[in-house]
């Protein structure tokens, strides 16, 4: 079952895009296009802040390289653009950046620390403020996001309902799992993606950021082969 956390997370996602969207036509084309460059600022900035909460660089590093080997092998990145323009066909959706604002929101909202934390909180007990803040955070971006980039933004709500109500449903499983070392790796990650995310706001580079999705869950196996290797090494 979904927690009230994401349930919350959701609604705050579709009504920011809503709002969004109703604006995003009354704003000239130089004034969406100053709204994108600043969220593209901030994305980025934000991203810079994760990825410095590493503590093992190498573990970064591998987590990225092998991470976008198996994300460009399984092709992630396509298959979330190709689900988003079969959510605008059957739409009926002219927009054409509706594929667009979904794999960017997407991606945006799922990724980092608040969504892992708030979701396995959330299982456990039932608490939401974490996601409750977090959905303040998302409802405001998704607005923004929504003038430009159109309903594809509102749509990433699904994406919330699979990932953080997964987390939801496993949360006793990666409560024990997971450790602060583990977390830490994963928001450093997280990060990386985020700033990948704001290169490609800001139209400086099209990063296939889909494709880097599985270092997210390599970060933490690698904090354990790395433990376990110091171990041996003693």
């Amino acid at each position: 079952m979904v927690g009230l956390g994401t349930v919350i997370n959701m609604g705050a996602v579709v009504a920011g895009a809503a709002v969004g969207v109703g604006l995003g036509g009354r704003l000239p084309a130089r004034v969406r296009e100053t709204v994108m460059d600043g969220l593209g600022l901030l994305t980025f900035i934000m991203g810079l802040r994760m990825a410095f909460e590493t503590k093992q660089f190498l573990i970064v590093l591998g987590s990225i390289l092998l991470g976008g080997l198996i994300g460009e092998a399984l092709d992630i990145e396509r298959r979330l653009e190709r689900f988003g323009d079969r959510l605008q066909a059957r739409l009926a959706s002219g927009s054409g950046t509706f594929s667009t604002g979904f794999v960017t929101a997407s991606l945006l909202f799922c990724v980092g620390p608040m969504a892992v934390l708030g979701s396995i909180e959330d299982g456990l007990k039932g608490s939401v403020e974490i996601l409750t803040v977090k959905s303040i955070l998302d409802g405001f971006a998704a607005l923004a996001f929504a003038s430009t980039l159109g309903w594809g933004v509102a749509f990433s709500a699904l994406s919330l309902f699979v990932y953080q109500g997964a987390l939801t449903l496993g949360a006793g499983f990666f409560d024990r799992v997971l450790s602060d070392a583990m977390i830490a790796e994963m928001t450093a990650v997280g990060g990386l993606l985020v700033l990948s995310i704001g290169l490609r706001l800001l139209g400086l580079r099209e990063i296939r950021t889909g494709n880097l999705l599985p270092s997210l869950a390599l970060a933490p196996v690698l904090v354990v082969v790395a433990d376990r290797a110091a171990a041996l090494v003693r």
